[in-house]
Order: structure tokens, then C-alpha cells, then sequence
């Protein structure tokens, strides 16, 4: 089912797919109704090597989804050193109708995990607009044995949102990283987590948060 990858990083690009699968929840104001759209300025990373990500809208235009297919760290067996931590960084320009902005509410990070007794997992990211401050880095760990699908989510509080600047074109700058820490494991068992889909069903869910903006005088 799951990919692995070459040690490295590796330049990446993004594919734009059709629409988003989920029906997220609803933040701040009323979406606007005009249409959305996203393109790719920058990807690079070992976890997103060409053709191997898209981006995706909701046809709401309440989030957009990034799926990957080949986002995968292993340690143990006859995993490479380097196979341990891989990253993604995307940079994407988000075209709203104009009178409105927005911010990102909820990301919701999903994936599979198999790792061994002894074995560790971690997730974690955050994102920012171009020429503001990062958000706080966040982390979700997973111990083994594990074997499941997995599930995590950082949430932004109403009052700590960050909004794109009115009238302004900001990149929306996405950075992941997954990690498997095998030490303390079976040396001969391959323990791997995975940001990854073969068959489209599992991605990553950005919620915005809508909000108008003042009338220019």
C-alpha cells in the first residue's frame, strides 16, 4: 500500500487536483462564493518528490487538502539513516475574491503507522504567511506496537487567529515533518509512519477561517 522513499532530499513539485473529498467544519464568517484557487509557488523536501502531492479545494470553500503518496519514514531492517525524518515545505499562493481573507483555523494531519514495541512516531508542522511570524511548531507523538491508521490536529483559538492582510498577496507557507526513532526497538523490524495514500482517501484538511474585510474609503 505505502511507498517508500529514496534517501535524500529531493526537489519537489505539486500536482493541483480536482476537489476536495471531505465536508469540513465551518469557521468565522460565511465563505465567499466566488471561486478559489491555489497555486504552487515553491515545494521541496524528502517527504514530496515530484508528482508525488496535490492540493485540493472544498467545493464549499471552507478548506483545502494536500494529499501525498509517497510521504513515508521507516527506521529498522534495511532502512537507511536518512530514512528516519522526512519533510515537506510547501509554499502556495491562495487567490480569494476579493473583500475577503482569511486564516487557518484546524489542520488535521492523517496517515498510517506501523511501528514495533519499542518503536516511536512523530508528526509535526506548522505554517505561516509569507513575512509573518510563524505559528508554534506542533507535535504529536506515537509509541509502539502500532499498527492503525492515525489521526491529529492543531486547532488555533478564535482570538489568536492570523489572517492574510486585506488586498495583500501573501505565499501560505506549509512545513511538515514525520520521524520514527527505532532504537530502542527490534533492530531487525521495519517500523514506518506514513502522510500517505495510494488511493487518494487519506490527506491532510486545512479549515479556513473566513472573515470580510473593511471597505476601502
Amino acid at each position: 500500500m505505502l511507498s517508500t522513499l529514496s534517501a535524500g532530499a529531493a526537489v519537489a513539485s505539486l500536482l493541483l487536483a480536482g476537489s476536495a473529498s471531505p465536508t469540513p467544519a465551518r469557521f468565522g464568517d460565511d465563505p465567499p462564493s466566488g471561486k478559489i484557487t491555489i497555486t504552487v509557488a515553491t515545494v521541496n523536501g524528502s517527504g514530496c518528490r515530484p508528482g508525488s502531492a496535490a492540493v485540493a479545494i472544498a467545493p464549499d470553500n471552507t478548506a483545502f487538502t494536500v494529499t501525498y503518496s509517497e510521504y513515508l519514514a521507516q527506521a529498522g531492517g534495511t532502512s537507511k539513516p536518512t530514512d528516519a525524518r522526512k519533510n515537506c515545505q510547501i509554499a502556495l499562493n491562495v487567490h480569494v475574491p476579493q473583500g475577503f481573507t482569511y486564516a487557518i483555523a484546524r489542520a488535521d494531519y492523517r496517515g498510517y503507522a506501523s511501528l514495533a514495541p519499542g518503536a516511536k512516531g512523530l508528526e509535526q508542522a506548522n505554517y505561516y504567511f509569507q513575512g509573518q511570524q510563524q505559528t508554534a511548531r506542533k507535535s504529536h507523538s506515537f509509541a509502539g506496537p502500532y499498527d492503525n491508521n492515525w489521526q491529529s490536529s492543531d486547532e488555533t483559538d478564535i482570538d489568536a487567529l492570523v489572517y492574510a492582510p486585506c488586498g495583500e498577496e501573501r505565499y501560505f507557507n506549509i512545513n511538515t515533518e514525520l520521524r520514527v526513532d527505532g532504537k530502542s526497538a527490534d533492530p531487525k523490524a521495519t517500523s514506518f509512519m506514513a502522510m500517505d495514500s495510494t488511493d487518494g482517501s487519506i490527506n491532510t484538511v486545512y479549515h479556513f477561517a473566513w472573515k470580510e474585510c473593511p471597505a476601502r474609503k
